[in-house]
């Protein structure tokens, strides 16, 4: 039966010639890595749901890690310097999409080590500067508690949120830029 499921995934996927399901494996793994840098969990869960067996999905995952095809720590270092640099996310919410994405706890921790708490709270600052003037008529707790959510919702802790978020007002309030 997991022969003809990989044959039949295989014409699906538009793939001519021998049904092995390594080749079929490694062809899928290729299509996947070729629109985006993918994680390896991500590839087993992709491969899973294609019908590939559990040893064929092993051995070619295991083989791209050794030739660098899959680096779960290269991928988590572009998305921390994307999500955090681009986005302005936190560092709690960058590591809970890394872990989502089957990255190991270890591998996030030294991906997020280069964000240090100045950096943080720089790009916390700069996202409450850019939502205030959202809020700026509106009384100061509903200042404080939009301006904080959104910053919370973004990953960035309470006391940092709450900290950042009475400097901008503060600032804005004294006219400082």
């Amino acid at each position: 039966m997991a022969a003809s499921t990989t044959q039949g995934r295989a014409d699906a996927a538009g793939i001519d010639g021998d049904f092995d399901p390594v080749n079929v494996a490694r062809i899928l793994v290729l299509r996947r890595l070729d629109s985006a840098p993918r994680t390896r969990a991500e590839l087993e869960s992709y491969l899973r749901q294609r019908g590939v067996p559990d040893e064929a999905a092993v051995e070619v995952l295991d083989r791209f890690e050794d030739v660098g095809l899959i680096d779960d720590a290269a991928y988590a270092e572009g998305w921390v310097r994307s999500r955090h640099g681009t986005k302005g996310l936190g560092r709690r919410a960058v590591a809970a999409e890394l872990r989502r994405k089957g990255v190991a706890d270890e591998i996030v921790a030294a991906a997020l080590e280069p964000i240090d708490e100045g950096q943080e709270r720089e790009r916390a600052r700069a996202l409450a500067r850019s939502r205030l003037p959202q809020v700026s008529g509106l009384p100061y707790p509903t200042q404080m508690r939009r301006l904080m959510g959104a910053l919370t919702r973004r990953g960035y802790d309470m006391s940092m949120s709450s900290e950042v978020v009475r400097q901008v007002v503060a600032e804005e309030s004294a006219g400082v830029e």
